[in-house]
């Protein structure tokens, strides 16, 4: 029997103004053997003038440069070289965010932070650990283990209608956010509870674009806010958001409790949470990103008596979460982005905007 051929390495183009990040992104990436890095740039017209020799999977592109700023590039990138993977390297700061948001809105795939300590640009701290594992996920090399293909079965659609919404995500989370949202509309009635995998100023910021758009208002959660109908709630940066009943109506928590799957927000605590106090009356939407966030919660969640949908793989930059569930059979309904807000207001269309819920 032949041994199938090694996957090829995922190929890496740097863009960074400064000598020293690009320096130590490189070794990061060296030290692993299934990455290997193509292109080196200052800018971004130094790494367009590279681009059609290098011919990288992923781009790791910064935002302030001389010459070429990253936000003008990134357009560029993508008509230069069709399905390559951007991903945006920013600060932690409010305009960082600001400027990383509109760059997921212009095609980049993913962002990573960059870390405020030199020595967190080691090569075997977290951040490097994050790093490799975003640049292996865009560039297709964390994808789902070998082996035969899994048919993916529907569940029937629940027996009640849906009177809350829980949305997961990741890697793509925040343009999928940004596309599907703003199409559900003004009028939208049911309230939806929004678990991102994001760092806090970076949610309070997309909880602010998607509230400056034409779909359901939107703000970051607080400790103690009222589920409220036709509202998108967003769960902060660094805080596990939850629900509990409170007076009849449910209630967000924001709690401190230990990171599950790396990350804090993570989707299982929000929707095992829903699964206690509103069962059947959850829907759950776990859409593009990478890992197993979700799964756990919605195998509890279909427990109880609720839906799930997931986000196909074609229009997942990742298809690791929804993947999940739909591997596991808990879905009853697989469909592209561009058919979740349809779907969505179909649900919706025929309920009221009621206290959430009964």
């Amino acid at each position: 029997m032949l041994a199938s051929a090694p996957a090829s390495p995922v190929a890496v183009a740097i863009c960074d103004d400064s000598a020293v990040i690009r320096g130590a992104v490189g070794r990061i990436l060296a030290a692993a053997p299934d990455l290997t890095v193509v292109q080196r740039a200052s800018n971004g017209r130094e790494l367009l003038e590279g681009l059609s020799r290098a011919r990288p999977d992923v781009v790791i592109l910064d935002i302030e440069m001389p010459e070429m700023d990253g936000l003008t590039a990134l357009p560029r990138v993508l008509a230069a070289q069709p399905g390559v993977r951007v991903l945006m390297s920013s600060t932690l700061t409010t305009r960082g965010a600001d400027i990383t948001l509109r760059a997921l809105r212009l095609g980049a795939s993913d962002y990573i932070p960059k870390p405020s300590s030199l020595a967190a640009w080691g090569t075997g701290g977290a951040w490097a650990a994050d790093l490799m594992a975003k640049v292996r996920a865009l560039g297709g090399a964390s994808s789902m283990p070998p082996g035969r293909d899994v048919a993916i079965v529907l569940r029937p659609s629940p027996a009640r209608p849906p009177s809350v919404i829980a949305i997961g995500c990741s890697t793509g989370g925040p343009a999928a956010l940004i596309q599907m949202l703003p199409a559900l509309g003004r009028d939208f009635a049911l309230p939806i509870l929004v678990t991102q995998h994001m760092p806090p100023t970076f949610t309070a910021m997309l909880a602010d674009h998607i509230g400056r758009m034409q779909g359901p208002t939107c703000s970051e959660a607080t400790d103690g806010m009222v589920v409220r109908p036709g509202h998108v709630h967003l769960a902060r940066g660094d805080r596990h958001m939850v629900v509990e009943r409170g007076q009849g109506d449910l209630v967000l928590r924001l709690t401190d409790d230990p990171p599950e799957h790396f990350c804090r927000p993570a989707v299982d605590p929000l929707l095992r949470s829903l699964a206690r106090h509103a069962g059947d009356r959850t829907l759950a939407v776990i859409l593009t990103g990478m890992g197993n966030d979700g799964k756990q919660g919605a195998e509890a969640l279909v427990a109880a008596g609720g839906g799930v949908i997931a986000q196909d793989e074609a229009s997942s930059v990742v298809w690791g979460m929804p993947g999940a569930v739909a591997r596991a059979g808990l879905c009853h309904a697989v469909l592209p982005l561009s058919a979740m807000a349809g779907k969505l207001r179909e649900i919706g269309s025929s309920l009221p905007a009621a206290r959430c819920p009964a």
